[in-house]
């Protein structure tokens, strides 16, 4: 395995998005202080910092037809976990800013893709490969 990416996030309530990493998300939550919270974001660390003045950008990008909101993160989960977290959100009436869809259908690089916010609204991708050889494939 590759090494993990840390990436250190911005939030006005620390609470309620400590709440959507650890109990939707389901991430393990690690070291914390009344300021910032660490969690196991699928095998990466990712940290939450309180910022109460923090205001998400609110741009996007033409991707396959799809208005993709940038910046945003996420992970490369397998195709078997992304159709469970895809079913563990519909069934959670979640909103999706793209709904779960494949995306460059028969296309190099074909990819199972979802985006939503978290509570704050940083914007987070959940992709998966039926072919993970076509991860960096050109």
């Amino acid at each position: 395995m590759a090494q993990p990416f840390h990436l250190a996030i911005p939030v006005k309530n620390l609470e309620k998005c400590r709440s959507f990493y650890r109990d939707v998300l389901q991430c393990e939550e690690g070291r914390s202080t009344k300021d910032w919270v660490d969690f196991n974001f699928f095998g990466h660390q990712l940290v939450i910092h309180q910022k109460e003045d923090f205001n998400p950008q609110r741009i996007s990008n033409l991707v396959d037809g799809h208005d993709v909101p940038v910046p945003h993160f996420g992970v490369v989960l397998t195709w078997v976990d992304w159709q469970s977290l895809s079913k563990k959100l519909k069934s959670l009436n979640f909103e999706f800013v793209i709904a779960p869809c494949i995306r460059f259908e028969g296309k190099v690089g074909e990819q199972a893709t979802m985006f939503f916010k978290d509570p704050e609204g940083n914007a987070l991708e959940f992709k998966a490969f039926k072919d993970e050889s076509q991860l960096f494939a050109k």
